[in-house]
């Protein structure tokens, strides 16, 4: 392992907790340690090219634009959301014809790529994004750890972003 991952995941456990508090005044309570476990995913990714000077503000910055990110992405979620309502239900919010032909051919895409994920993949996606669960309830039910809960999640989410946006390829 890079020695400023080593040093960087050494930093993450002495500031668990101040990192947590943190994370949590950006995304609230419920989603900090969804957003620990990203940070930390992302530290075991980091090399030692360049070499990493100031590793405590490193891993601050690192925190602060994993939690901006987690928020962009469940602001995406709720358009998406808001939109499938729409659609389905006929709320206020007024598609044009354009934009629900566009909605619903991605509808189908990620509903039929979704059928298509291996098992567990289907099943922890299920049970986080649709049933809610968190992370840590998902690795409990579906006897993994959370690392392997959130590899899932990550390669289903990037996977199923490809084919709803009409980027993917077989195989």
């Amino acid at each position: 392992m890079p020695t400023n991952s080593i040093a960087l995941s050494r930093l993450l456990l002495e500031e668990r907790h101040s990192l947590l508090r943190q994370v949590n005044r950006l995304v609230g309570r419920d989603a900090a340690e969804d957003v620990a476990q990203k940070i930390w995913m992302k530290v075991q990714q980091v090399r030692d090219e360049p070499p990493i000077i100031n590793k405590r503000a490193y891993l601050r910055r690192l925190a602060h634009n994993v939690a901006v990110d987690h928020l962009k992405s469940d602001q995406r979620q709720a358009t998406a959301a808001r939109r499938a309502e729409a659609l389905l239900w006929g709320t206020d919010h007024v598609l044009g014809p354009e934009e629900i032909a566009e909605s619903r051919e991605a509808l189908e895409r990620v509903r039929d790529a979704i059928g298509a994920l291996p098992e567990p993949t289907r099943t922890i996606l299920r049970l986080t994004r649709i049933e809610g669960l968190k992370q840590r309830e998902v690795a409990e039910r579906v006897g993994v750890s959370t690392t392997t809960v959130e590899n899932h999640l990550r390669r289903a989410l990037a996977h199923l972003a490809r084919i709803r946006d009409g980027n993917a390829e077989d195989g």
